[in-house]
């Protein structure tokens, strides 16, 4: 196996920390995503998206999208469970990672990929309105993550899940998009802090 990876961006590090919490090492092949590799011939025969991740199994099929690539090593080495146990369990967790992604991680991609001028090569076109427009809805899905997380320990309740590795990033996606976490929200910068200590953060 080869895992195509593109350094700090956010997809990319998800699956790195998803592998470092489960203990598991997978080559990897750097993509030079400022340079736009993810743009050439040969990377899109991989994958026509032109996005990073992209995993290459070892018959030299691929497979793409960070959700999708931790479930096939989750059906591979199931321990310890990333995606819950159990079926509500499970439920919780695709509830969560479907909330996380579509609410916190996505309107926070679109204020950098919109408002960054790193970005004006890549995002065509560079809408700065739009940016703007998704900065109230990051600060909302803040406030009832904090408000939902209440006294759990991670996203899902009493154990780490891929919820937690997708909402640990979207943070961290905040600085580089200029964002902060509002004064107040005392349960999510606990968590924050908590995530932040692990060692599989610094994958």
């Amino acid at each position: 196996m080869l895992l195509f990876d593109g350094g700090r961006a956010p997809n990319a590090r998800r699956v790195r920390i998803y592998l470092a919490e489960k203990g598991l090492t997978v080559p990897l092949s750097p993509i030079d995503i400022n340079a736009l590799e993810q743009k050439s011939a040969q990377f899109s025969a991989m994958n026509p998206l032109q996005r990073i991740p992209v995993l290459q199994l070892d018959d030299g099929s691929f497979l793409s999208e960070t959700i999708a690539i931790c479930r096939y090593f989750e059906e591979l080495h199931p321990e310890p469970p990333l995606f819950g146990e159990g079926a509500l369990g499970k439920a919780n967790v695709e509830m969560w990672q479907r909330r996380l992604e579509l609410a916190l991680f996505l309107p926070i991609a679109n204020v950098f990929r919109h408002g960054h001028p790193a970005m004006a090569h890549m995002e065509v076109p560079q809408i700065a309105d739009f940016a703007e427009a998704n900065k109230p809805k990051v600060m909302e899905a803040l406030t009832w993550i904090d408000a939902s997380l209440g006294s759990k320990q991670f996203i899902c309740g009493d154990h780490f899940s891929v919820a937690d590795i997708t909402a640990l990033v979207a943070l961290d996606f905040m600085k580089p998009a200029k964002l902060s976490i509002p004064p107040g929200l005392t349960q999510l910068v606990a968590w924050y802090e908590r995530m932040k200590s692990r060692p599989s953060a610094m994958a």
